[in-house]
């Protein structure tokens, strides 16, 4: 089926619930029955052994075989195949109610891209949920992504149960595999800029007789990994900037001369350490601006106009520029330093400005030389980015050059047979007595 011929497909992923499956393909059925609208139910097997894939087809439902492992690859797998323009998505373990799901279709129907169900808001029946994960993993999860990418539509991130166009969703391009499809799905929603909603829902306790497929500690960190590569401001960026700010400052403080505070000094001894914040610092910022072009380049971001500079073809001139500069104030800074141990006759140096100076050399040649290298870093990238868009311009072309040749032979074809069809009247008739 072409993808808008049905109005709304079901999708359940499923591993090994032949003990719910049944009754929740039955409570989908009934409801699009009960609603009057077109749609279909899908099941998107990911290697059961229990006989989940029978009962399905005894249910007169469409199965999807998804041999990658994975909550994610299922979800992909089924989504892919549905012939719904909507797609409501839902476990197959009873948690959810797949008999209340107008107020997902209502929402679509408005002209919402992504309908999440809320949990919290609708309820969460006693067992359904583990204390951690309802008072603690969730939440913080949840609060993270509200920080992290502004998506302050959305309280529940995690839940399971949503509805979305499928057109839109495609677009998004999504790639995990596991649990943490689920947030890139919002995520990446909120990044391009889809109209997101969502509808209180009931979580009941699931119907299972084994252990869940959901691990505590695994998918925690994997989530939590996910938002860090999607949010390089915050992982690189925003702790950058801080160390930065802060070694400038405490430097700033410490270059004319030791301080004291309540009894404590502060010396040179401290000034190095504020210098290692910087140069800290300052790599993290070339990290997260490199890791943002890598999230655009890959599609896990929108593109931005903020560090289109560094996809100039000049970009590695300005860098190597700009860090043989930072070089060259480090080693004028290390010949007054090495003109301070002249004057001692090469021996001890024991001079307070001499070892500032010292300090501040070493700072400069750490930048140069990570400005040089981020330079090649970013002409690198920017190589193999303009080799991968020609590449991609030379695909298009050929494609359209193939599509115009397939056009032009079916025109000449169509014509040749008009020419067939009118000639044929002619020849029966020739030489025949009127």
């Amino acid at each position: 089926m072409e993808t808008g011929s049905l109005e709304l497909s079901i999708v359940m992923p499923c591993l090994n619930e032949a003990r719910t499956l049944a009754r929740c393909i039955r409570r989908a059925q009934e409801f699009l029955t009960g609603h009057g609208i077109s749609g279909e139910v899908i099941v998107a097997d990911n290697g059961s052994t229990d006989g989940s894939v029978d009962i399905a087809r005894e249910l007169n439902v469409r199965v999807v075989l998804v041999s990658r492992q994975g909550y994610g690859s299922a979800l992909a797998g089924g989504i892919e195949a549905a012939a719904g323009k909507y797609v409501i998505m839902g476990d197959s373990d009873l948690s959810y109610d797949f008999s209340a799901l107008f107020p997902f279709v209502q929402k679509l129907r408005e002209g919402y891209d992504l309908v999440m169900g809320n949990r919290y808001q609708g309820g969460i029946s006693r067992g359904a949920m583990p204390l951690l994960h309802r008072y603690f993993g969730n939440p913080f999860l949840t609060a993270l992504g509200r920080l992290f990418f502004a998506c302050d539509d959305c309280g529940d991130f995690y839940c399971g149960l949503r509805g979305f166009r499928k057109q839109a969703v495609r677009g998004l391009e999504l790639q995990s595999q596991g649990m943490e499809f689920a947030l890139e799905m919002v995520v990446k929603a909120e990044l391009q800029g889809l109209r997101i909603t969502e509808v209180p829902i009931v979580l009941s306790p699931d119907g299972r007789d084994r252990a869940p497929h959901l691990r505590r500690y695994r998918d925690g960190w994997r989530s939590l990994r996910f938002y860090l590569v999607m949010s390089p401001r915050w992982f690189f960026g925003i702790p950058g900037l801080a160390l930065l700010v802060g070694g400038l400052l405490v430097s700033a403080i410490l270059l004319p001369g030791p301080i004291s505070v309540l009894s404590i000094t502060f010396d040179y001894h401290t000034l190095l350490y504020s210098a290692a914040a910087i140069v800290l610092g300052y790599q993290s910022i070339l990290l997260f601006a490199f890791a943002k072009l890598m999230a655009v380049e890959t599609g896990l971001h929108p593109p931005s106009t903020r560090f289109r500079f560094l996809e100039d073809r000049k970009t590695l001139e300005r860098f190597v520029i700009s860090g043989l500069f930072l070089g060259l104030v480090g080693l004028v800074l290390g010949l007054g330093a090495t003109s301070k141990w002249v004057e001692t006759g090469l021996g001890e140096l024991d001079s307070a400005l001499a070892n500032r100076l010292v300090i501040c050399s070493v700072l400069f040649l750490l930048l140069g030389g990570q400005t040089v290298l981020a330079g090649f870093f970013f002409g690198l990238f920017n190589l193999l980015a303009v080799r991968r868009t020609q590449k991609h311009a030379v695909t298009q072309e050929a494609a359209a050059q193939l599509a115009g040749a397939e056009r032009e032979r079916s025109s000449t074809a169509e014509v040749k047979r008009e020419q067939t069809t009118e000639a044929r009247p002619f020849s029966s008739t020739a030489g025949r007595p009127a």
